[in-house]
């Protein structure tokens, strides 16, 4: 199984996938859920964090916490 590092970059970069296919489910400490993010709002990774730019701001979400990806509706890869 990859890494979800490895899938992260997998759906950067290449050219057939289509990132707008794709899903993110990651557990939110503070709520103490699960959270789905469309993997387009992923402005960029670094050190270990997924970068997500919102209304607020910088929000910076670790790679660990992430659960399950999706892909149209379709789970890919899962923890």
């Amino acid at each position: 199984m990859k890494t979800i590092k490895e899938l992260i970059n997998k759906i950067m970069y290449d050219k057939r996938e289509n990132p707008k296919d794709y899903t993110l489910l990651y557990f939110d400490r503070v709520t103490r859920r699960k959270v789905e993010l469309k993997f387009i709002d992923i402005d960029r990774i670094e050190n270990g964090f997924m970068i997500v730019i919102k209304d607020k701001g910088e929000i910076n979400i670790p790679l660990h916490r992430v659960r399950e990806v999706r892909k149209k509706y379709k789970v890919v890869w899962k923890r």
